[in-house]
């Protein structure tokens, strides 16, 4: 293989043409030919460059409404052959094929159809045949043909041409072959999702995964571990897509956690009351409603101060200053929101290592997406856990029915336990958290330590009893046994809401009549691991 490699004749055929005629005239006064294709072609022409159709070129005009336009072997000859072997250069010679240095090919814009909502023959029509072909032919020839797919990459092969007198690297042509397949596998990847979504298969035989890189992580959940952060291309209000305002890079802890306060606190309409998730190692330790978002998050905070230390704060309504001030009177990570005010922008530019996000909008909790999460050997692949209840969908299961107050506690709290790391147990009092017991390999131990971290708080706080005297108490999944519940009920909790579907069912309900407090079946259960 050759280190430099000539750059004479240039195939441009893209669908965005951002940059083109930039890119195109500065290629042309270092002296590279261009050929090009339809709407490119076109482009080129009213810019006042010289530009030669493919078609003329190949001898065959574009057909078939355009399918039919570049798959010619004087096109994938001219970007296959090898400039170093004599039968390439004497086919090339006998059959009249010029080489291609340089393909800048962006492919037919099959993902913005989908995401538009186009119908079924819609996004087949925008499904690239041609540019795919050249791409993966022009990459498989890096060792003597340049290949760009990304417009960012445009600037640095004018970059080595300028170096090189002409030429490009192999360093550079191997990455750019390496970001071009990358691309062709996105690609694909987003059809075949697509038309296994369009066809109703749920579970298909073959399935591809794929990002494109946003950062590097200065490392991964420990220092040892190096880890990067890419994006799937949705538009999916969070982490992935808000605007950072200020702070040092975010982690890969902080994205994490960020992305789980932000799916939490999306839980809670705006437009009914301001609401606050505060999380820390991807568990809520604070989730309220409030009057007023100031409110919310000193009812959040106040569910476990200790825990809120260095922890993620998320909104479901624009931040203010009176809560920005409030927010930075410890130690936060992350705040996120649908959008900040200048006055609390200005509270937190104090903070230069906090890190402000915001966005344009919650996320949709009701929209079915899928998640995927890696095992040793393969990949989980499932539906987002969008499962949700109303007051018409629950089973009062004791002699005593929730009073209304307790029934709004007892869905506020269910809502929470969707988002703690199961056994979760979940206590609220007035829409605010007063004890969360996440992630323990016993029920009764979550239902244990939720009780004991509010009466600590209470005692921090100089309260004459824990906050969960009066509270009501969600369970992700059923009690086995009688005896979470009876912990719960020690703990001051008046009203319960679990799934419901033990083989003790009998049992518990019995001793919920007994001890005197109200519980309701959902009939689903919210385990997150």
């Amino acid at each position: 293989m050759t280190d430099l490699a000539p750059l004479r004749r240039a195939l441009l055929s893209v669908s965005d043409k951002t940059g083109l005629v930039d890119l195109a005239r500065a290629l042309a006064d270092r002296g590279v030919e261009l050929l090009s294709t339809g709407g490119s072609a076109a482009a080129l022409r009213d810019a006042g460059l010289e530009v030669r159709d493919v078609a003329d070129v190949t001898g065959f005009p574009e057909m078939m409404d355009g399918r039919v336009k570049t798959l010619h072997p004087v096109v994938h000859g001219g970007l296959l052959a090898r400039r170093d072997l004599d039968s390439h250069r004497d086919a090339m010679v006998e059959h009249n094929i010029g080489p291609i240095d340089l393909l800048v090919v962006n492919l037919y814009p099959f993902e913005e159809t989908v995401a538009k909502g186009g119908d079924y023959a819609a996004c087949i029509e925008n499904i690239d045949i041609g540019g795919p072909a050249m791409i993966r032919s022009a990459a498989k020839n890096h060792a003597f043909v340049t290949v760009v797919t990304d417009v960012e990459d445009y600037a640095a092969v004018l970059a080595e041409l300028d170096a090189n007198d002409g030429q490009t690297t192999m360093a550079l042509r191997q990455k750019l072959a390496q970001t071009a397949y990358a691309r062709t596998a996105a690609y694909d990847t987003a059809v075949s999702t697509w038309m296994a979504n369009a066809i109703g298969q749920n579970e298909p035989r073959r399935r591809s995964f794929t990002g494109t890189f946003k950062q590097t992580m200065r490392y991964g959940e420990n220092s040892h571990q190096s880890a990067a952060f890419y994006t799937d291309g949705t538009d999916r209000p969070g982490v992935a897509t808000a605007t950072v305002h200020q702070g040092k890079a975010l982690s890969y802890n902080n994205i994490n956690d960020t992305d789980a306060a932000f799916e939490l606190v999306a839980e809670f309409d705006p437009a009914e009351s301001p609401a606050v998730a505060i999380i820390k190692h991807a568990n809520p330790c604070g989730v309220a409603r409030g009057a007023t978002l100031l409110e919310a998050y000193q009812n959040a905070f106040n569910c476990d101060r200790t825990s809120a230390f260095g922890g993620i704060v998320a909104l479901n309504q624009p931040l203010d200053e009176e809560t920005a001030k409030a927010i930075v009177e410890i130690f936060t990570e992350v705040v996120i929101a649908p959008g900040a005010s200048d006055a609390a922008k200005a509270v937190f530019a104090a903070k230069k290592n906090l890190r402000l996000l915001t966005t344009d909008a919650l996320p949709d909790v009701t929209t079915p997406i899928t998640t995927y999460r890696q095992v040793a050997g393969g990949m989980l692949v499932q539906d987002k856990d969008t499962g949700y209840v109303g007051m018409d969908d629950l089973k009062v299961v004791t002699k005593v029915a929730p009073t209304d107050d307790q029934m709004a506690d007892l869905l506020f709290a269910w809502k929470v336990a969707k988002h703690v790391k199961s056994n979760a147990i979940v206590y609220v009092k007035d829409k605010a958290t007063v004890g969360v017991g996440a992630g323990q390999m016993s029920r009764l131990d979550s239902a244990l330590i939720a009780a004991k971290k509010s009466e600590r708080m209470a005692e921090a706080m100089g309260l004459p009893q824990p906050l969960t005297i009066g509270s009501a108490v969600a369970s992700d999944a059923f009690f086995p046994f009688a005896d979470g519940l009876l912990e719960a009920a020690a703990a001051g909790a008046t009203c319960v809401i679990q799934p419901g579907g033990s083989m003790r069912d009998d049992e518990v309900i019995a001793a919920a009549d007994e001890a005197g407090i109200a519980m309701v079946f959902t009939g689903m259960r919210h385990f997150k691991h």
